[in-house]
This record gives C-alpha cells, structure tokens and sequence, in this order.
C-alpha cells in the first residue's frame, strides 16, 4: 500500500467524526468529538505496534519505544473550529503517524515521538494552542479562570472537570520540534509550489470590546435620544480593518471574528453589543500600533455617542522566529530530493511557536486549495502531505 493510499484510508477513519450534515467538522478541544479523534488515532497507530501515554493535561503522545531522552517531537492537533474543514491540524498528526511508521519498517532507531496537542483552535474561549501552551508554561491558572464560553463557563473549569491539570509539570528532553501544516493561504499555490518553510510564525492579541447604551422601544424613540450600542459597534468594526489595511506592507491583519447583539431583535434599539477582535502579525510594532489605535477609537466612540467601553485582553502571545539552522536544513532536505520550496512566514498561529524556547523549532507547509481554511471546502492534496512527509523523514535519516 503506498503512502497516498494509506492516508486516504486514515482520513477516511477521522472523517466519521464530527462531521455535519453539509460535510464541514465541529471537532472543539476538549470535548467528546476531540477525544475520538484522538482514540481514532491511536487506534491507528497500534495497528503498527506505537504505543501511546497521555500528559497532565490530556495531550496525547505516540512513540516508537526508542527512548524518552532527546528525542525529536512532531505535532500538531485534532480539533477544529465550528462549521471547519478536515485537513487543518490532522494532516500534520497523520504525518507524523506516517513518519513513525516508516522509522518502524525500517529498524531504524531513531527517537520520535508525534504529539496531539489539545484545544489548539481558539473559537470558544479565545484561547488558542491551549494543550501547547500548557505543557510549555506559556499559560496561567489566572487566564484560565478568565477565559469564559457564551455559557460563562470557564476554560478552568472545562479542563478540571474532565480531570486534567491546569499546572502541569513543563515538557522535557526535546531534541527539535517539527510541524507539517496546511499553509492557510494561497502563496504556494500561486507560486506553484509544493513545500514551504517557515521561518516565522504571527501571533495575535485577542480582545472583547463591549458597547454598553440604552435599550429602548424602537419605534417610541427618537433618533437623537437614542445610545444605540450596535451602531457604535459598527463604527469600531470599519475602523478595525482600515487600521488592518494601513498595516499592509507590514503583514499585519485585524479581524472583528464575534458579534454578540443584546437584546438582537426587530423591535429593540440595541443596549449590549459585544466584539470579539483578532489582531495579529509578525512585527511586533506594526501589531501594537493597530492595537492602540483600536483601543483609542473604541473610547472615542463611546464618548462621542454617549456610550459605555470595556476593552478586556484575553489573550497575547509574541511573534517567533524559527531555528535558522533547522530552516537550513530543511530547505537542503527539499532540495535534495528535487523538491521545490520557498521560506516564507506563518500568518497563523500553530502550536510550534509555543516550542522556540525550549528546543530548535521547524515547520513546513503544504499548499491547500485556494488558500481556504477553517471553512467546510478546505482542502490539500494527500500527494502533498506525503511529499511534506518526505521531507521530515529525509531529514531525520539523511541517505548518501
């Protein structure tokens, strides 16, 4: 069986899970749908005689017994946004099945582990990598308590309920961390090319602006007595993505992702409205300058229209640079086996940023459909993820 056939039938297996009814998936972190996928996978790999132990947190590990102690970690995650597609996350999971696997049939001793890391998607708390995050030391039990669903159930009490920690012992003994993913964007596409490597990854600010006015009987109330919260909530959504556009050459974006109405019906002037704002980029400088002017704007805007402002950071990560020397190495694996490939940055967020300091850090692309992802049409070719796996393994067993 090669390779493109074996991982069709591996996704044809996760593909049973969490699918809706108009093909997209809804796999959350730390639900039941995430814990299939993950028993799925491990089901998978015992088929190949991998064996398994989960951490503290509940983030699942797959090795092929050559040795806990400097060994290299390819990860990635299971679970998906609401309504996403099947590719984002798994195809690097599969692949460093794939890995382990030829490692295995080949007698070689090599020490590997794939690692599952949880709740990676940010979609319900405003946290993303959080299973990465936790076992790296890059997450608090304050920002956990903090974090809250549309439930206002916290993401504290989501993890300790399902008898995880939220203070576990840091990872240890990491050789290198590598990471296969779709690009989430349309460059190597464009470009024609089959592999990218990374050589930095954005990372967002991720806040709530809540616009508190009077909730009035739309039709007694005149236009100039009004404080209407959505209309205001308007305004900052237009300035946000100007403030995003004048960030271009500095490949910095900003995107209003939530809007929360109070009371959202016909016949209410709006009192509550709520944002859930992404800001991100790889300089530093160029993101906190969206970022002030976002903040400032929200004010100016509740004082010009008589309204109340709240601005609450959920979250904050910094920008990362990859190991240049894993770069390097990468890049002359891909050449060598003939493989074009282009070193470009990572406007997403991925659970490798969370490794930089604890060990080199590499990462590559693969090319998806017109750069589309987190969407039911997300879509990357099986020939892709081999060739991207190809490349892992060759740099892991470098042949003469």
């Amino acid at each position: 069986m090669t390779d493109a056939v074996l991982l069709e039938k591996w996704f044809a297996i996760l593909n049973k899970i969490g699918i809706n009814e108009d093909g997209s998936a809804s796999r959350l972190g730390y639900t039941d749908k995430e814990d299939a996928m993950i028993a799925a996978v491990v089901g998978i790999a015992a088929e190949y005689g991998l064996k398994h132990y989960a951490d503290e947190v509940g983030n699942v590990f797959i090795y092929n017994g050559s040795g806990e102690d400097n060994y290299t970690l390819i990860g990635s995650h299971v679970d998906s946004v609401v309504q996403g597609g099947t590719f984002d996350g798994v195809a690097g999971v599969l692949a460093g099945l794939l890995t382990l696997k030829k490692i295995g049939e080949q007698n070689l001793n090599i020490p590997v582990k794939t690692g599952i890391f949880r709740m990676e998607e940010s979609s319900v708390f405003g946290i993303a990598c959080v299973g990465s995050k936790l076992v790296t030391g890059n997450i608090d039990e304050a920002a956990l308590k903090k974090a809250a669903n549309a439930d206002g159930v916290s993401l504290y009490e989501i993890i300790t309920q399902r008898g995880y920690k939220t203070n576990p012992a840091k990872i240890k003994n990491i050789k290198q961390y590598l990471e296969l993913h779709i690009e989430q964007g349309r460059v190597l596409e464009a470009k024609g090319l089959p592999l990218g490597i990374v050589n930095s990854i954005a990372a967002p600010v991720r806040m709530w602006v809540k616009f508190t006015g009077n909730q009035d009987h739309s039709g007694a109330t005149p236009m100039d007595l009004r404080k209407d919260s959505l209309v205001g909530a308007a305004e900052l959504i237009v300035a946000l993505e100007a403030f995003g556009r004048a960030e271009l050459a500095n490949s910095s974006v900003a995107t209003t992702g939530i809007v929360r109405n109070t009371p959202n019906v016909f016949n209410v002037v709006p009192g509550e409205t709520m944002l859930g704002l992404d800001i991100r980029g790889i300089d530093k400088a160029s993101r906190a300058r969206v970022l002030n002017e976002t903040e400032q704007k929200a004010r100016n805007i509740a004082a010009e229209r008589g309204l109340k402002c709240e601005i609450t950071r959920v979250s904050e990560s910094d920008p990362v640079m990859l190991d240049p020397a894993l770069q390097k190495s990468l890049l002359q694996t891909a050449e060598k086996l003939g493989i074009p490939a282009l070193v470009m940055p990572s406007g997403a967020g991925h659970d490798a940023m969370f490794f930089t300091e604890l060990c080199p850090v590499g990462m590559v692309f693969i090319p998806c459909k017109e750069g589309i992802s987190h969407n039911k049409e997300e879509h990357a070719k099986i020939e892709d993820i081999v060739t991207g796996c190809n490349v892992l393994f060759e740099y892991l067993h470098p042949r003469a």
